[in-house]
């Protein structure tokens, strides 16, 4: 469904497990740190309305989008978590890099998810300019952080 069409922080909370026992790694990208941190804001308050403790969410921050594959990997590797979250936003501009990103931050998430134990919540909003990125992370489109949160502990419970 297109986010133009549903709020991404609307969910049924009763259909939500509960995340008390569980652990979540957080990878954000600092480039559009405006998006990025709001993105972040979200998740972690997400995570923690449905009972995540601040001691079990852990965030490690990479400098672009597209270091968000090598660092959710690390983070599989490291191990102890129930689900891996990663946040980034790519913005479109005049070059093709856009797409690169983009193509190589989805097929590289895809790839670790088939691989791994543990789920990685893909949290990359691809937006065309500034303000459909604001819309996106807690403008009036709601956060992608929520429904990232929301994923992975539904995921992490699958």
């Amino acid at each position: 469904m297109a986010t133009i069409h549903h709020n991404l922080s609307s969910y049924d909370e009763t259909k939500v497990p509960d995340a008390s026992n569980m652990c979540f790694g957080i990878v954000v990208s600092e480039w559009n740190k405006e998006i990025t941190s709001a993105l972040l804001q979200g998740t972690v308050s997400t995570l923690e309305k449905h009972g995540a403790l601040s001691e079990n969410i852990h965030v490690k921050s990479v400098p672009g989008s597209f270091e968000l594959v090598y660092g959710a990997h690390q983070m599989v590797l490291n191990g102890g978590y129930d689900a891996v979250i990663i946040l980034g936003s790519v913005i479109r501009g005049e070059t093709p890099h856009f797409e690169y990103i983009c193509q190589g931050v989805t097929q590289g998430i895809a790839q670790l998810n088939c691989k791994s134990e543990i789920p990685i919540v893909y949290g990359l909003l691809t937006t065309d300019n500034i303000e459909q990125a604001r819309e996106r992370s807690g403008g009036r489109l709601g956060n992608k952080g929520d429904e990232c949160a929301v994923v992975a502990i539904k995921m992490a419970k699958f």
